[in-house]
């Protein structure tokens, strides 16, 4: 159904195209990227690789059955065990289980390649399917949060070494 692929700079004209076609229907659940980061889309990369090389982020890209770019699924914000997880799946894979599988599968990396015991989001009150992927993957309601001028909740989830597959482990 899916692969998560590490970000990298061989990504850089799908993960564009993707971000491109898509930025309408991200803008009905978070805030636009700006016209900005759009031109400037070649530094935007550099940074965000050299932030993962870094080890302060953990950037993804979800690669559906076609091998088609369908989405984004990113850890930042790394620090002291934790991270933000976010996620974007685009408008033609919306709906299928795509992105419930995509933080099922970057949950598995936080616990076991990433060393991370647990994880944040924000999901806005507006935005009801994704609030549904963070509960389906063991996230919890811990608080009221804003994002921007939206209401939004901020969910919670620790992470165990036993929920992560012998293959990662090693």
């Amino acid at each position: 159904m899916m692969t998560l692929e590490r970000l990298r700079a061989g990504h850089a004209d799908a993960l564009l195209a993707f971000e491109r076609e898509n930025r309408a229907y991200f803008t009905r659940f978070i805030s636009d990227r700006g016209d900005a980061y759009f031109a400037g889309f070649a530094d935007e990369l550099r940074d965000r690789l050299a932030e993962q090389d870094a080890g302060v982020c953990h950037f993804h890209v979800v690669v559906d059955d076609h091998g088609a770019l369908a989405g984004r699924v990113n850890l930042v914000d790394v620090t002291d065990g934790t991270a933000v997880l976010g996620y974007r799946i685009g408008e033609r894979a919306a709906g299928r289980g795509m992105a419930t599988a995509a933080v099922e599968e970057v949950c598995r990396l936080a616990a076991g390649a990433y060393g991370l015991s647990a994880l944040t989001a924000v999901v806005t009150l507006d935005n009801p399917a994704s609030a549904a992927v963070l509960r389906h993957n063991g996230f919890t309601a811990v608080a009221e949060s804003r994002i921007g001028e939206r209401p939004a909740t901020r969910y919670l989830r620790r992470l165990t070494p036993d929920e992560v597959p012998e293959t990662v482990r090693a």
